[in-house]
Formats: structure tokens, sequence, C-alpha cells
């Protein structure tokens, strides 16, 4: 997985939807977080991506996809009320579902008792990361900052998120939080450190 090294390129901008200087700089510094996270696990192999190095139990590549729900959910679900395209795999509800007798099933990749490891294919994980980002970049490019949520956050922080500032604010601390969990897991793993672009 090729890592970006280069500078980060500015966010785009809707006509509609000026860019300001503080909606830019906000922006930016969440692109190179998001960028960090891909970074660190350039190398790893298919065995290190899926190796809890911690008794919570989770993975590199699971962590990976807890950052695309992150994006999906207060970018899309929050900010714009809706997501605006179907998950890629089955909800954790749909596959206990399908498998009601062992809900907690190591083969079922939704499994409720380890919500930070993954069994969907690398690839796929990596993807949807990616795909949770760019979908994330249109919300931004195309709404103020002031602009108020449509949607909600069930949880604690519901009364606190007002706008998307707030939102972009919470993703860049999100973001850069498992970042450092990813650099610990790498040093644990091999050795690396350092690998993220900031």
């Amino acid at each position: 997985m090729p890592a970006s090294r280069t500078q980060t390129p500015p966010p785009p901008s809707s006509p509609s939807c000026p860019t300001t200087g503080e909606a830019t700089a906000l922006h930016h510094f969440l692109r190179a977080q998001r960028s960090g996270a891909l970074a660190i696990l350039e190398g790893l192999t298919e065995d290190q991506l899926r190796t809890p190095v911690l008794p919570s139990g989770w993975t590199p590549i699971g962590l990976v996809e807890h950052l695309g729900h992150a994006e999906r959910h207060w970018f899309q679900e929050v900010a714009r009320g809706t997501a605006t395209t179907p998950l890629p795999w089955a909800t954790a509800e749909e596959t206990n579902a399908a498998d009601p007798v062992n809900p907690a099933n190591p083969a079922n990749p939704a499994d409720p008792a380890n919500p930070l490891a993954s069994a969907h294919p690398t690839a796929e994980v990596i993807a949807f990361y990616r795909s949770q980002c760019e979908l994330s970049d249109a919300v931004l490019a195309s709404t103020p900052l002031d602009a108020r949520p449509l949607g909600h956050h069930d949880g604690d922080l519901d009364d606190d998120v007002t706008d998307l500032r707030w939102i972009i604010l919470h993703m860049i601390e999100e973001t850069a939080r498992h970042l450092g969990h990813l650099d610990a897991a790498r040093e644990l793993l091999d050795g690396r450190t350092g690998l993220a672009p900031r």
C-alpha cells in the first residue's frame, strides 16, 4: 500500500461553499492525520495487520476500519443526516441475524466482542477508509463550518456537537489519537517508528 510522503494537497472547494482560511487549515490537518494512518501500516504483513499487541485486542487493520466508520458516522450520518452509500459488507446486526446461534463466532467479521478487529480483507478495509475520507471531503467542500448538523450522535457527545467545525475538530482529535495507537503498535510489531509524514 503506497503512502503519500508528499505535502498534503489542499482540500477541494465548491462554488456554493467557498473555502475559508480556517476551513483550509482544519482540512489540511485532518488530511495529514489520515495519510499518517495509512503510512504507518505500509509494509506490515497480513499477520501483523491482524495481530493485537495490547490486551484490549484491537488490531492495526481493525483500527483503520474503525476510522473509516468514524468518518462515515460524523461527516455523513451526523453532519449530513444520512450516509450516502451502503457499507461494503454486512453490519453487525445483519451478520448476527444470519448466525443467531453464535453471533460472537470468530469467523464473524462483525464480532461484537471485539469491534476494533476486522475479518474483512485488507484491501477492502483500506478502500473503505479511503472512500469514506473522500465522501467526508465532499461534505467539507460543500458545507460551511458553521452549518448545524442534520443528524445526531447517540451518546454523551450529542449536546456538544454544534456545527461542522466541531465535527472536523473532533475527527482531527479522533484520528490523531488512533495514530498514536498505530505508532505504538508498529513499534511493538517490528520496531519501526516515525513512519507518518508529520
